[in-house]
């Protein structure tokens, strides 16, 4: 049992290392640039990419993606180095691999392929 709150901390911070990350949530939005001023009004965050389409916002601990009707569904997303063995991976417009996938309540959960991601992704999460 941790005798002080650092220790603890430090158990605690060891214990999500072994934890897989979260790289995104996906929002959809009636319009992209709307939504884009929105939430740079709202929230201190930045885009990072934009367009007529679908915008990524990066926050401190995380990106949220705010898409058009059409394309994706909303999902969250986790990169996996073994994004395959899910299911055949597609790439996108951007390069990265992916699959989705639905959990037992509905849910789109997009497994990203963490091979395909580029190292700098724009924001601390």
């Amino acid at each position: 049992m941790a005798k002080t709150a650092q220790e603890a901390e430090a158990r605690m911070h060891g214990a999500f290392d072994s934890l897989d990350t979260l790289d995104h949530v996906a929002l959809l939005v009636k319009d992209v640039a709307a939504a884009v001023a929105w939430y740079t009004r709202t929230f201190r965050c930045r885009v990072i990419y934009q367009d007529g389409t679908w915008a990524m916002l990066a926050f401190r601990n995380a990106r949220l993606a705010l898409m058009a009707p059409g394309r994706h569904p909303p999902h969250v997303a986790i990169p996996r180095e073994d994004a395959a063995r899910f299911g055949p991976l597609e790439a996108h417009r951007d390069g990265i691999r992916s699959i989705y996938l639905t959990d037992g309540d509905g849910n789109s959960i997009e497994v990203l392929d963490a091979s395909s991601l580029s190292p700098v992704r724009g924001s601390g999460g």
